[in-house]
């Protein structure tokens, strides 16, 4: 499965900040217009937007999101870039504080960056011995740590179940219920530790599964994620596109199903109506688009990225 793959090969270093994944499909797929208005949602390292900024003229405008204050640093000097240091959930409201109210295209990576997971102190990675952390925003409160202390043991096994795919998602949560008030789980060693009895498998790999749960419950990815696209259709202009690259089939289902739907509410339905909900945007891929050979080759981190495009009708 997709998120099982993510797992396996985002744990290894990939040099530098964050190598950008599916970069050339990714700005073909935008259409960039030089005199035009584009919004980077994940600007990390920079890679996607520092390439998009080559293809903008002296009019043209960036605006680039980034929850996480190391990427502050990665900023370009360059006037045409805007950096606004909070969640791509409020893209439309920092917006309309920057007096955009469309724009020609809004790109995203979800994955995490190479750079969060190399760095022992955040506490994503299984490989370093550090505080059970995870946040992707410091500013916030809520950490792994938190998680694995106050959840209920039913919370733990869904979240396991379902962010993570842990084969014995039931049995882990009642054995952290269990254990927590008698051992610590402050730290990563701590967590392994203490867990090392229910573990199945292959133990880098059950971690990390472990810790992709715990990692998407503590950011809410997925709502983060549902709250960006419900926002795309209004601030895109006609003709505008959005390309988002997903991590896990969690996410790329999301996607798909909001690029067809537009919406994530139920379809509708009426005994004497034939009521059909149509989406304000054309899907451009009808499968998502995957590295090449080159690519894999030179990032084994791209192996689970997946590219979807639509236009705004």
């Amino acid at each position: 499965m997709d998120n099982k793959k993510e797992i396996a090969i985002t744990e290894s270093s990939s040099g530098g900040y964050h190598v950008p994944v599916l970069l050339r499909q990714t700005l073909d797929g935008l259409a960039v217009k030089p005199g035009g208005i584009y919004v980077d949602c994940t600007f990390g390292g920079g890679g996607h937007a520092k390439e998009l900024l080559k293809q903008l003229n002296a009019e043209g405008r960036l605006f680039v999101f980034d929850q996480d204050a190391d990427a502050a640093k990665n900023v370009p000097a360059d006037d045409r870039v805007t950096f606004v240091p909070n969640n791509f959930r409020h893209l439309q409201r920092f917006m309309r504080l920057h007096k955009t109210l469309l724009v020609d295209g809004i790109m995203a990576d979800l994955g995490v960056s190479s750079h969060q997971f190399d760095e022992p102190e955040r506490g994503f990675s299984t490989r370093f011995d550090a505080a059970l952390d995870m946040r992707m925003d410091r500013r916030q409160a809520l950490t792994a740590f938190d998680v694995v202390s106050t959840y209920t043991e039913q919370q733990l096994h869904t979240l396991f179940e379902q962010y993570g795919e842990v084969t014995n998602a039931k049995t882990l949560a009642r054995t952290i219920v269990a254990i927590r008030s008698a051992a610590s789980l402050k730290t990563i060693s701590n967590f392994k530790a203490a867990l090392h009895a229910v573990v199945k498998g292959n133990p880098n790999k059950y971690f990390a599964q472990v810790f992709q749960a715990l990692r998407i419950e503590v950011n809410d990815e997925l709502g983060v994620l549902r709250e960006l696209l419900e926002q795309i259709p209004q601030l895109l202009k006609p003709g505008g596109r959005v390309a988002i690259i997903t991590f896990h089939s969690l996410e790329d289902r999301l996607v798909k199903n909001f690029f067809r739907k537009g919406h994530f509410g139920a379809e509708t339905t009426h005994p004497f109506e034939n009521v059909v909900s149509a989406s304000e945007l054309k899907i451009i891929t009808k499968k998502p688009i995957t590295a090449e050979a080159e690519e894999l080759k030179l990032n084994p981190r791209s192996r689970s990225a997946k590219l979807r495009i639509a236009e705004k009708i």
